[in-house]
Order: C-alpha cells, then structure tokens, then sequence
C-alpha cells in the first residue's frame, strides 16, 4: 500500500514544480515562419505575440490575401512549436518527479 503522506507531499511538489514551470513557459519564446521566411513570429509559449516581421516585398495593397494566409500560417507554426515546448518541458517536469509519462493526462494505471 502507499505511504498516504509520501503520495501528498509528491503532489505538493508536483503542484510547486507545474506552477514554476507554467510561470518560465510564460517568459519561453518560439519563432514560427511561412513563406520561407518572408513573415516571422515570436511568440510565448503561452501564446503571447511578440515582435512580428514582413518582408516588405509581400505588402502589396491589392493581394493583401497572400500576405494574411502567411501571417496565419507563421502563427500556427509558432504555436506548434510553443505546444511542443510545453509539452517537453511538462514531461521533463514529472519525469524529475518520478511520475510515469502520462500521468497529468489520465495516464495512471489507479
């Protein structure tokens, strides 16, 4: 049987090491492009946009559809790479803890 007070103090820690995490994520910034670098994205791994670049040849007032499909595009691409950074880092996190991969998404085996 497990030690009850073994298994709060794991969840204390874990609590402590996941709101630490969620607060370093914040300041993790990823870069996402399209068009082959013609738009680029910084961005929070929460989800914060920072500094946006276009490269002035795509501003053109009668196409600005092209340029808002790239600027979407660059967005996504820099909010998969912010998922994916969280989600290492996460793993990272419970890993450190001793939890099975998993365990924060129903993954326990009780």
């Amino acid at each position: 049987m497990l030690n009850m007070a073994s298994m709060m103090k794991k969840a204390q820690d874990m609590k402590q090491k996941m709101e630490a995490l969620q607060k370093e994520l914040g300041k993790e910034e990823v870069t996402g492009t399209s068009g082959a670098g013609l738009v680029t994205i910084v961005m929070t791994c929460k989800g914060a946009v920072k500094p946006l670049t276009v490269d002035p040849t795509l501003i053109n007032k009668d196409d600005s559809e092209v340029m808002e499909d790239l600027i979407v595009a660059a967005m996504n691409d820099a909010r998969q790479k912010a998922d994916a950074k969280m989600s290492e880092e996460t793993q990272k996190a419970m890993s450190d803890l001793g939890l099975p991969p998993g365990a924060l998404d129903g993954g326990l085996p009780f």
